[in-house]
């Protein structure tokens, strides 16, 4: 049961499910109610529907359309109710994909997915997660489904409507003073404007976590199972972590790769970036120092570290010649700390702003609104629908000299990046109330829950995860790896926790207690 409000879905009140399909082109065609019936599908279903019934549900499987289309993967969607509170009023658009298992004898069920965000386009992901080396074992076991979450890429899109230079990432803005975080509250109060004027502000109140939990128990009943897998990364974690409160007994197997705090995304857990930036310095100040003859930052990890400091203040002073802040700079070396791949670039820039020359051109960063976007989805799209979802989640402070404050507290804390993490955003101007009160984790329910974290974690900082890990108690166990960086399985290779993961997908045994995984 929904902490605070009515979980409406298990309500017993009567909905339908209306079910579009993809064409060759990749457009969405409507069947007609006749046809939907010629194919023995239920228009209407009662929300505690019997397994016979959801049996009967059946998806029209197709083509994916440009963009998705990848080898043994197909196509739906389904419409979901705008509102829960109003199941037979407007509806909305949910994407879905599919690659199947192609062993009938080994397939256990289904594994919703979620690539994180929020914001994250997810029909890609099983195609997605085949690339990335997901074991044989695993794909026989499970057909592997994507959703675009509700005000996400295919599935019903919101826009706030968005220029790149309007907003170009959700990170908060290093701020050096108080009237840095007066100014930059001028600039996301306008941002806040624009997603309460956009196209699309009618969906605005209903883009929710809890919501797309409702949406992900749809999909799972319109497959008709009884109980499905479930795999999330990074914000996914948090959507993995309500579902499974909401919806206990239609969990089976749920693993969680880089977990947010129980929160997720609120204001706490935007502080705790400062944090997470600490937690990974030194393994980007090792790495450079061991290659100072190439890139000049110092020659041990302590002299790294009074380079960074002197980079700072120097663009604090004066932006470089093609306008680097020093917040720019922060919130640069913040995102490139996601990736251990992603060190040589940083150290490239670092190098270039130390000594003046020009800096390499940089690609889009973790959170930035990359360019262009999918076919028909607008180009604001990734950063619109993230600020719907943690605006809606919970109540952000909307004093400004609360983020005054806290900018102070968390430079002291956190001196490289707990000035940003402490900054005022959108949130804190949002047009629209949260419609429910946040869903509160908790431990009742099977004890099927299996958490992956790296130690040194920069976006979803293992101090944020230990929170979660208290509040599932004994319905979870969590490993760490030490390593740093942002996501682990099959992105860096510890065999110790890939072993782990891989053997509680495939069988369900986990370790008995929490356990600790070392470096390769």
């Amino acid at each position: 049961m929904l902490s605070g409000g009515r979980d409406l879905v298990r309500s017993g009140r009567r909905r339908t499910i209306s079910i579009r399909r993809f064409s060759q082109k990749g457009s969405l065609v409507r069947k007609s109610a006749a046809a939907v019936l010629a194919i023995g599908l239920l228009t209407t279903l009662s929300t505690a529907c019997s397994p016979a019934e959801a049996e009967m549900e059946k998806l029209s499987w197709k083509k994916c359309p440009a963009g998705v289309a990848a080898a043994g993967v197909d196509c739906t969607t389904l419409d979901v109710p705008l509102d829960y509170e109003k199941p037979d009023g407007k509806t909305i658009e949910i994407a879905i994909s599919r690659l199947a298992s192609k062993n009938p004898d080994k397939r256990r069920g289904v594994l919703l997915t979620n690539s994180g965000g929020p914001g994250g386009e997810t029909l890609t992901m099983p195609a997605t997660l085949r690339k990335l080396g997901l074991p044989k074992s695993v794909l026989d076991s499970y057909d592997i489904i994507g959703m675009d979450p509700r005000g996400v890429g295919r599935s019903t899109p919101v826009t706030c409507g968005l220029k790149l230079t309007d907003h170009p990432s959700n990170i908060p803005t290093y701020a050096r003073n108080a009237t840095d975080v007066a100014a930059e509250a001028k600039r996301v109060e306008a941002v806040a404007k624009k997603c309460a004027s956009s196209r699309t502000a009618s969906l605005l109140p209903h883009i929710t976590t809890a919501n797309t939990a409702r949406d992900l128990d749809r999909v799972r009943e319109a497959l008709g199972e009884s109980k499905v897998s479930y795999f999330g990364i990074s914000y996914g974690t948090y959507l993995g972590s309500v579902y499974a409160t909401m919806f206990p007994k239609s969990t089976d197997r749920v693993f969680l790769d880089s977990v947010t705090g129980p929160g997720g995304w609120n204001a706490s857990f935007a502080r705790d970036f400062g944090r997470g930036f600490e937690d990974r310095f030194p393994d980007f100040a090792k790495f450079a120092a061991a290659q100072n003859e190439k890139y000049g930052l110092g020659r041990t990890p302590e002299e790294v570290e009074e380079t960074f400091f002197d980079i700072a203040a120097k663009l604090d002073r004066k932006p470089s010649v093609e306008g680097f802040t020093g917040a720019a700079f922060r919130q640069v070396t913040f995102d490139r700390f996601y990736y251990d791949s992603k060190l040589p670039e940083l150290a490239g820039i670092w190098k270039a702003l130390n000594t003046g020359k020009p800096i390499p051109k940089l690609k889009p960063a973790e959170g930035e609104s990359p360019a262009g976007g999918s076919s028909g989805v607008p180009s604001d799209n990734y950063l619109a629908s993230q600020m719907h979802v943690i605006c809606n989640d919970s109540n952000w402070p909307a004093d400004v000299s609360v983020y005054a404050r806290n900018v102070e507290q968390d430079r002291a804390a956190y001196p490289k990046f707990g000035a940003a993490g402490g900054d005022v955003t959108p949130c804190a101007f949002w047009p629209s109330q949260p419609s429910e009160k946040p869903v509160e984790l908790t431990d009742r329910g099977p004890s099927n829950i299996l958490l992956l974290h790296n130690r040194r974690d920069p976006a979803t900082p293992l101090h944020s995860a230990l929170k979660t890990r208290a509040a599932l108690g004994d319905r979870a166990r969590l490993v760490t790896a030490d390593q740093g960086g942002h996501l682990a399985y099959l992105f860096l290779d510890n065999k110790c926790a890939n072993d782990i993961v891989t053997t509680f997908l495939t069988t369900g045994e986990r370790p008995d207690e929490d356990t600790a995984c070392p470096p390769n």
